[in-house]
């Protein structure tokens, strides 16, 4: 009799095993695949989030933006066609943030937060600072919500620059100048802190 209840207790148990082994490997199919997932979300954006911070004289400038490659692509006059608004970056669009009042073309743009826009051209570009600064692309862009709009001359290079990038320049004390290149283009303009 002993004999017989532990050969059923034997017969339990390795079947007991069998059943876990086979819910452990579902369950390592199951993690692997979880595992899986974050790879493609850990994939390298074609559009990184990026951003460029200065101080210059009392003003902190910040410029946040998502950078954009070329990708053997003609860029402006091709994938952005001229004469028409863009966001300056991917997807949402390009804002400026200053903490104090600069002052640009001989205008001023007050401290605050502001969207970035540009409408390029092969002979000037018009640049917008936009009081909309927290939009997808330019969907909801409006031309009286503009706060300051003035042309800069673009400069035409022979090498590429690859992603889309911005440059805050301390130039004097309290005056620098801020750049924006991508593909063969560079568009710059100068600044003072008021």
């Amino acid at each position: 009799m002993k004999y017989k209840i532990l050969i059923i207790l034997l017969v339990v148990a390795i079947s007991g095993c069998k059943n876990e082994g086979k819910n452990n490997s579902e369950i390592g199919t199951e993690h692997n695949h979880t595992q899986s997932e974050p790879k493609s979300e850990n994939k390298k954006s074609l559009s990184p989030h990026t951003s460029e911070m200065a101080m210059i004289g009392d003003a902190h400038i910040h410029i946040d933006y998502s950078s954009p490659g070329v990708r053997n692509r003609i860029i402006f006059g091709g994938l952005l066609a001229y004469d028409q608004v863009w966001q300056a970056g991917a997807h949402m669009a390009t804002w400026l943030e200053t903490n104090k009042d600069l002052e640009i073309d001989g205008k001023v743009l007050k401290a605050g937060k502001y969207g970035f826009f540009v409408i390029p051209n092969k002979e000037e570009w018009t640049v917008i600072f936009n009081r909309n600064w927290k939009q997808h692309g330019k969907d909801n862009y409006a031309e009286n919500d503009d706060v300051l709009r003035f042309k800069v001359t673009p400069k035409i290079s022979e090498d590429i620059k690859e992603h889309l990038e911005y440059k805050l320049k301390k130039t004097t004390e309290n005056s620098g100048t801020i750049s924006m290149s991508w593909e063969k283009v560079t568009i710059e303009f100068p600044f003072k802190v008021k």
